[in-house]
This record gives C-alpha cells, sequence and structure tokens, in this order.
C-alpha cells in the first residue's frame, strides 16, 4: 500500500429539503384547512478516526464528498425524509486542516473520535407551521437552507513513542529492522527510506512504537532532499533518538546539522527530550570510537555507543530511550492534572 500523508478534499452537506404549501379538501371532510410538511433536514459530513488505517492513500482516488439533500415536505402533513450523513474515516492521528492549510479544525488522535465538518441545511416549514387563528389559511412556506461547501485538507501525522532523526544512511533503518519485526529497505545509499515506517520495539518485556522517517540534510527546510515535511510524523513523539553515523569525518558537524533543521522547523519539536547514540560503531577500532565519541560530546553532551549491525550497545539505548519515554509521559499527565494557576 502506498503511503499518502497529505490529501486535499472537497465537501458539501446536504441542503434542506422546501417545506409544503398544501390544503386538505376533502367531501364529506368537516374540517380541512393547511397541511402542508416541513422539509427534511440536510444530510451532515463528518470525520471519524478508525482502526486499521495507516495512509491516506483512499483519498488520492476520492476527494469529494457530498451528503445527501433532504426531501421537501408534502401534503396531509408529511414532514420530508433526512438526507443521508457521509462519514469520512481517517487513520488515527490526521489533523484536519481549512483550505489555507494553517488553521487546525480538528486533531483526530484517539480511535473512534469523530468532529462534525459541515453541518446539513434545516429543512424549510411548510404552510401548516404558520396557521394562527387570524390567518387559517397561509399560503407560504420557506424554502430549504442550504448546505455548508468546503475545501479541506488532511494531514496525517504518526502517533509513535520514538522518533528516529539523523542524516541519510545514518543507520535509521538498520536500527528499526534490527529491533522490531518492520523490514524498511536497506541500502548503501542516501535517501533509502522514501517515507515514515512503523515498528513495535521490545525489551526487557516492555514495548514502544518507533518511527523511521527520511533522513534529514542540510537546507532540507529550504525544500533539498526531501525536504522536511515527514518531520510532521515524529512532533507527537515522547523522545527524539538521533542517531549520528560513527564513520563520518565530522560528527558533531553532522549532529549540528539536524539540530540546525529542528529549530527552522519550528514548534515544539527542538525542545523534545533527545537521546544522542553514534551509531556503526563496529567499523571503529578503540582509538576512533574514543576520539568520535569525544568529538561529538563536546557539542551533544551525553553520548550512547552502538551498532545496529553488530547490536553492540543496542539493548542499552533501548533501556534508555524506554526509561525516557516513561518520564516524558509522566510528566505530561502530571500537567494536564495539575495546570499552572491563571495569572492577570
Amino acid at each position: 500500500m502506498k503511503f499518502l500523508d497529505l490529501a486535499k478534499v472537497y465537501i458539501r452537506s446536504g441542503s434542506g429539503g422546501n417545506g409544503c404549501t398544501s390544503f386538505r379538501r376533502e367531501k364529506y371532510i368537516e374540517y380541512g384547512g393547511p397541511d402542508g410538511g416541513d422539509g427534511g433536514k440536510g444530510g451532515d459530513v463528518w470525520a471519524e478516526a478508525v482502526e486499521g488505517l495507516n495512509t491516506l492513500i483512499d483519498f488520492r482516488y476520492q476527494q469529494h464528498f457530498f451528503a445527501k439533500n433532504g426531501r421537501p415536505g408534502q401534503g396531509s402533513q408529511k414532514t420530508g425524509a433526512g438526507g443521508d450523513d457521509i462519514v469520512l474515516k481517517v487513520p488515527v492521528g490526521t489533523e484536519i486542516l481549512d483550505g489555507d492549510q494553517e488553521t487546525v479544525i480538528a486533531d483526530l488522535t484517539h480511535v473512534g473520535e469523530r468532529v462534525l465538518l459541515a453541518k446539513g441545511g434545516n429543512g424549510g416549514f411548510g404552510n401548516l407551521h404558520f396557521k394562527t387563528s387570524r390567518n387559517q389559511a397561509p399560503r407560504r412556506a420557506n424554502p430549504g437552507m442550504e448546505g455548508v461547501e468546503r475545501t479541506l485538507w488532511l494531514r496525517l501525522k504518526l502517533i509513535a513513542d520514538v522518533g528516529l532523526l539523523g542524516l541519510p544512511n545514518a543507520g535509521k533503518s538498520t536500527f528499526l529492522a534490527a529491533t522490531s519485526n518492520a523490514r524498511p529497505k536497506i541500502a548503501d545509499y542516501p535517501f533509502t527510506t522514501l517515507h515514515p515506517n512503523l515498528g513495535v520495539v521490545g525489551v526487557d518485556d516492555h514495548e514502544f512504537v518507533c518511527a523511521d522517517i527520511p533522513g534529514l540534510i542540510e537546507g532540507a527546510h529550504e525544500g533539498r532532499g526531501i525536504g522536511d515535511r515527514f518531520l510532521g510524523h515524529v512532533e507527537r513523539c515522547a523522545v527524539l533518538l538521533h542517531l549520528v553515523d560513527g564513520t563520518s569525518e565530522d560528527v558533531a558537524q553532522d549532529w549540528q546539522t539536524i539540530i540546525h533543521e529542528l529549530e527552522a522547523y519550528g514548534g515544539p519539536l527542538a525542545s523534545k527530550p533527545r537521546i544522542t547514540a553514534l551509531n556503526k560503531i563496529d567499523a571503529l577500532d578503540e582509538d576512533e570510537r574514543a576520539e568520535r565519541r569525544t568529538a561529538l560530546e563536546t557539542v551533544a553532551g551525553p553520548v550512547m555507543m552502538m551498532s545496529g549491525v553488530s547490536r553492540e550497545g543496542l539493548t542499552d539505548v533501548l533501556r534508555a530511550t524506554y526509561r525516557a519515554i516513561i518520564a516524558n509521559r509522566k510528566a505530561e499527565r502530571e500537567a494536564k492534572e495539575d495546570p499552572q494557576p491563571w495569572r492577570p
């Protein structure tokens, strides 16, 4: 299945049915008068987060979603039938944006979450509604209200506990393949990963979800390489695991390149908890390991050593990552339970 994380859709709710102007005229019936019914309500347009989806590819082949109109009222005080609603089923983690691609209408982060995108028009009143003691034979009825038409953008942000960061060929896909059942494409050339991959990683009877995104290069925020649009998939992560290629000539510069792109991307991403790991140490001797680690620690602080190929140091990195996830989730819960007092 092809991965798609951005889609444009056109929606329209149903219009309400027109009210009916009708009079009851039957032979031998003593009481006649107006009996026109109201029009039916137009259908609504909803969005719902469902299980089993991890891409927006369905919206590549269908972009228009129109709810049914309400039926008009009829004589004998018959109200028109309401129009059927229409539901856009989207993956968990989908943001719904207005046509400007900036205004967030809803963020569906839980299964079963629903949001009303366009309300159907109300049905018009029939002439029975306008009957009074002074106007016992009204000849007016209201038309139904028009439906709402909108252009929306759907943007998927994967929900994971850990996000992998690094330059192309830093070993992110190898790490994911070595620690989970995910099988991302692995090759010895840059930009092997073209779309995000998810894997369930286990360590010491604990599990967490890890997201691997395409590598960043200098100038990614300006559109170079694949760009930085995939960074949205790690915005929801509790921890960022930054892998640095230990075989690089300047590991400190590689680390700074990624940090600069995170800062240029904006938002809370640059301030998220981050674990730095020097990868591919299986290709280094002891002197080179010490030299690269010292150079990286001068700019990044504490650095862990690991190899996705030989699995050296891998368990320690996973344990540290899991501890960071637990600490971050706990801090988030405490912040929600104990909000800051209001100040003028």
